[in-house]
């Protein structure tokens, strides 16, 4: 499927989502454009540190129930993290010897759907504290690489499609809180931990990544 297709596929069952809430509960559409800390799980070696990425897009509550809702949304997400891979493929030769450590920055770019139930408490003081937890589907939309040896660069900012993997899974848990500014019109602020399922990695390698965000938004 090519990503045009893949796009107008979301996009549709996002818009026949919505649709068909409507009859049945209160729908509120957000846009959203916060930071995320991503960094790496390496099973051949090890992560290095904090990376910065971002976040930008739609955001959604269904609520089905008082203070109940089902969160989803539409993002664009980038997910930055640098780890040490040992023989890392196809850079790695017999002429650098066994167990050479290669330093390799991953930067993703996702089409990224969250599904997740969200906890709200009652309204005070124009505020609503909420607690989330569930599940994204990522699909790669841009993939691109950093490697060194020593202090050697042997590759900068290339194209890495060819070995991370189209699809990523993730879990989503978080909380933060809602204020409302007038009418329905309200700002979201929070934190959300996304733990990546999936290996973005193909063989003979597995990496998993991981952010932390810092949730800002608006509802409307």
């Amino acid at each position: 499927m090519t990503m045009k297709k893949t796009l107008f596929a979301l996009l549709f069952t996002f818009a026949s989502a919505s649709l068909f809430a409507q009859d049945a509960s209160q729908i509120r559409l957000g846009l959203t454009a916060h930071p995320n800390f991503g960094f790496l799980k390496v099973e051949n070696g090890k992560g290095n540190g904090l990376s910065t990425g971002f976040t930008y897009g739609l955001m959604s509550d269904f609520e089905f129930a008082e203070n109940y809702c089902f969160a989803t949304g539409l993002t664009v997400t980038t997910i930055n993290g640098e780890g040490e891979i040992i023989n890392f493929s196809p850079y790695h030769t017999a002429a650098a010897g066994a167990n050479t450590a290669y330093n390799v920055k991953y930067k993703m770019q996702y089409l990224q759907i969250p599904l997740s139930i969200k906890l709200k408490t009652d309204e005070k003081d124009d505020m609503k504290w909420y607690g989330q937890f569930g599940l994204t589907t990522d699909f790669r939309i841009g993939a691109r690489q950093d490697v060194e040896q020593g202090n050697t660069p042997l590759a900068d900012d290339i194209k890495a499609t060819d070995n991370t993997k189209f699809l990523r899974a993730g879990m989503i848990i978080g909380g933060g809180v809602e204020y409302r500014l007038s009418g329905k019109t309200s700002l979201l602020g929070g934190i959300t931990y996304n733990n990546g399922l999936t290996n973005i990695a193909k063989k003979p390698h597995s990496v998993k990544n991981h952010f932390v965000a810092l949730n800002i938004g608006v509802f409307f």
